[in-house]
C-alpha cells in the first residue's frame, strides 16, 4: 500500500502542474478559449470538469463514509464522459487558432493521464476482493505515507474550488471583462497579444 500512496500522490502532483499551465495559463489568459464563439462550448466542458474535480477530491479520496465514496465515483464516471465531449468538441472549438496544436493535444494525453491514473492507484487501494466478496477499505491511519495523501488532498480542494468559480464567472460577460483589465495589468498577459500569442 505505500507504493500505491506514493504512486497517487505523485500522479496527482504531476497532473495539478500540468493541468495548472493548461488550463489556467494556455486556455483563460493565451487563447482565451472563453470569449471565441467557436470555443464557448469547449470553455463550458472545461467548466463542468472544474466543478467536478473538488468534489472528487472531497467524495472519493477524503470521505471515509461508503455512500460519499459511491458518490465521487459517480462524479468519476462524468469525469470520463465530459472528457469524451471536450475531446469530441476540440476539432472546432479550436477553428479560431488554426486547429488544436499538436504539442497542446500531447499535453491533454499527460494531464488526463496523470488524472485517471492517480483515480486508479486510489480505487485499487480502495477495493479490496477477497474470497466470494468485495471490500471497501475506510480506514488507511496505519499506512505511513496515509498523512502526506490526506494533507495534500485537503490543501488541494480551496484552489480547485476557486478554479470552478473562475471557470463559472468567465461564462458572463462582467467578469469577463474584470479577468481583462485584470490581465492588462501584467504586461506579458495583456488580452490585446492574443492574437500574436496564438501563432
Amino acid at each position: 500500500m505505500e507504493t500505491g500512496f506514493i504512486i497517487t500522490i505523485i500522479s496527482m502532483l504531476l497532473f495539478v502542474v500540468l493541468a495548472t499551465y493548461d488550463g489556467i495559463y494556455l486556455h483563460l489568459i493565451k487563447y482565451r478559449l472563453h470569449v471565441h464563439p467557436e470555443s464557448k462550448f469547449e470553455h463550458m466542458v472545461h467548466t463542468a470538469r472544474a466543478i467536478l474535480f473538488p468534489l472528487i477530491l472531497y467524495f472519493l479520496y477524503l470521505s471515509d463514509a461508503l455512500v460519499f465514496f459511491y458518490i465521487g465515483l459517480a462524479w468519476v464516471f462524468l469525469d470520463i464522459l465530459t472528457v469524451a465531449v471536450d475531446a469530441y468538441a476540440e476539432g472546432d472549438s479550436r477553428k479560431f487558432m488554426g486547429g488544436l496544436p499538436r504539442w497542446e493535444y500531447i499535453l491533454h494525453l499527460f494531464v488526463n493521464g496523470f488524472h485517471f491514473a492517480s483515480i486508479a492507484v486510489f480505487l485499487a487501494l480502495k477495493i479490496q476482493i477477497g474470497e466470494n466478496q468485495l471490500e471497501i477499505v475506510t480506514d488507511f491511519e496505519s499506512i505511513s505515507t496515509y498523512p502526506a495523501f490526506e494533507w495534500l488532498i485537503k490543501n488541494l480542494i480551496p484552489g480547485a474550488a476557486l478554479m470552478g468559480i473562475l471557470h463559472v464567472a468567465l461564462n458572463f460577460n462582467q467578469p469577463q471583462q474584470t479577468w481583462d483589465r485584470l490581465l492588462g495589468r501584467f504586461s506579458v498577459l495583456r488580452p490585446a497579444r492574443q492574437k500574436e500569442a496564438i501563432k
